[in-house]
């Protein structure tokens, strides 16, 4: 689990920034999903959430994650996800967040024609 002081990799793959989220997101993890949010936004408009690993997140990681969607909003940049488990895909149908960010099943589905 990635706690404060620690960094979340962000990596580059066909135009897009890719955020390697670590196995649980919630209140321990908000400063650092906050400062990769803002390393990749700084390289490219297209910001990719890896939740492959993630096997938690709770009421704080869901808000971490509405606030990262809304300022990315507000500075023009696009959004993805991949990797979710049903679980976390289903509960991201229902609070709507798949709205204000596309999901896909996998990296290269994700990092498909923009």
């Amino acid at each position: 689990m990635a706690t404060a002081g620690e960094r979340l990799k962000v990596r580059s793959a066909d135009g897009a920034a890719i955020i390697d989220l670590p196995s649980e997101v919630d209140a321990t993890t908000e400063t650092v999903l906050r400062d990769a949010y803002v390393e990749a936004a700084a390289a490219t408009r297209t910001i990719a959430f890896n939740f492959g690993g993630v096997e938690y997140i709770n009421s704080t990681g869901i808000a971490v994650i509405v606030g990262i969607l809304a300022r990315a909003r507000a500075d023009g940049h696009v959004v993805r996800a991949f990797g979710l488990s049903d679980h976390y895909r289903e509960i991201f149908e229902i609070t709507r967040l798949s709205d204000f960010m596309a999901i896909f099943p996998s990296e290269s589905s994700a990092l498909g024609p923009r």
